[in-house]
This record gives C-alpha cells, sequence and structure tokens, in this order.
C-alpha cells in the first residue's frame, strides 16, 4: 500500500488558516499530513503539527523555498516547530548540518529543481545518479521526487529509475490528480505521494467537500475501490 500525505497547500503555498483546514479533515483516516515552508508563520504551522500530534498522524514540512538561506531558515524552523519529516530542499549537506541533533527523517529534492512553483529537470540517469549520491550521505532517510512535475520523462521510468537508486523511501510530490497517476507511482515503487492543490480545487473523486476527496484518495492509494 502506497502512503497518502494531504498536504494543507495550493500553488506550493500553504493554504491560509491552516489549522482551521485541518480541524476539517480531523477523522477522516489520515496518517500523514503536511504543510509548506511558505505561506504561513512558524507560530501557525506549530499549531497544526501540535493539533496532528496530538490526533496520531505524522507531520511534514515541504521546503520550497528557492534561495539557499531561506531554504536553511526553514529547515531550522521545521527542527523549531517539531515536524516528523522535513522534505524538499536542493542543499541536503547545508540541511543535515542545521537538522544535527533533530530526529526529524530529512529527504531533499533529487535532480536539478527550478523556480516556484518547484519543477524538476535533467535525464532520468543524472536524477538517479543524485538520488544515489543524496541517500549515500549520513542522515538522510530518502527523497522527496518531484515526479510528475519534470516536463518531458515518462513517470514511471522517472519513478522507478530514483526508487532503485535510493538508500531510503521516496515520495512522490507535486501535480497528483487521478486514481491512475497514484497507481502508477505505487506501481513503480514510491513509498508514498503528496496531494494538496487538487483537493483544494476539488479535482478528485469525491469532492466537492476535502473530507470526501480525502477518503477517495485513502481508497485508491489501499487499492480499494472509493465508496
Amino acid at each position: 500500500m502506497i502512503e497518502f500525505v494531504f498536504m494543507l497547500t495550493h500553488h506550493d503555498r500553504t493554504v491560509d488558516r491552516p489549522l482551521d483546514v485541518y480541524r476539517g479533515i480531523r477523522g477522516c483516516g489520515l496518517r500523514y499530513v503536511g504543510f509548506k515552508d511558505i505561506g504561513a508563520s512558524p507560530a501557525e504551522l506549530r499549531e497544526v503539527c501540535d493539533q496532528a500530534h496530538a490526533d496520531g498522524l505524522e507531520v511534514m514540512l515541504e521546503v520550497v523555498s528557492t534561495t539557499r538561506e531561506d531554504e536553511l531558515r526553514s529547515i531550522a524552523a521545521a527542527a523549531e516547530i517539531g515536524v516528523d519529516w522535513v522534505l524538499g530542499g536542493t542543499h541536503p549537506r547545508d540541511g543535515l548540518e542545521v537538522l544535527a541533533g533533530s530526529k526529524a527523517r530529512y529527504c531533499p529534492f533529487p535532480g536539478t529543481i527550478v523556480g516556484h512553483p518547484s519543477v524538476l529537470h535533467g535525464e532520468i540517469a543524472e536524477i538517479a545518479e543524485s538520488a544515489r549520491s543524496i541517500t549515500a550521505l549520513d542522515g538522510v532517510y530518502g527523497l522527496d521526487l518531484l515526479a510528475y512535475r519534470h516536463p518531458t520523462a515518462d513517470v514511471a521510468e522517472l519513478t522507478r529509475a530514483v526508487v532503485q537508486a535510493s538508500a531510503g523511501p521516496v515520495i512522490a510530490a507535486g501535480s497528483v490528480a487521478s486514481a491512475e497517476q497514484i497507481a502508477t507511482l505505487d506501481a513503480a515503487g514510491a513509498w508514498g505521494f503528496t496531494i494538496g492543490g487538487a483537493i483544494f480545487e476539488g479535482r478528485l473523486p469525491g469532492g466537492p467537500a476535502i473530507d470526501g476527496q480525502i477518503r477517495a484518495v485513502l481508497a485508491a492509494a489501499s487499492g480499494e475501490p472509493a465508496g
């Protein structure tokens, strides 16, 4: 079974009033919830993190800042917020230094990342080699792969290559909006995937309600038809 991470995000930013949104989807059966380092204050994110932890969920912060300084500042904030996973970022050696002593699982981006919203570039072999070298670093837990944000690569081939090269789990992040895409990632060996914007836009079965779409995605991730 592939894991689903519901992101409280839209257009690569944390949504407004994320705690209110989170409170509206409690009890949906989620195991993981996440947010970005852009669009909400650390205090707001800490509130979400504390509530999610109280509900038994694990929490992920995805770093999408485009400068090294902002990225490392966000990673430091993630450690202070108390998230369980830190995803993204493009400076893994520096990120490891910032996270020293933290229990957070660190999963940087492999490949070449451009812009915001983030886009993945590079040949599949290059991205796989990046995956291999990053996960060889002591302290890196896995990878945050922008599988559906590569302009030309076959997603199944790309994901499979990165999974095979990686020494840890691979989370497919960004632009997932259908059961077919979820099945493709599952078959390619991804540990999990994130969805945020597609749910806020009501593009998944079970909509337009957010909780209905979450339940439908969880069903798709488990291989069961949506009820």
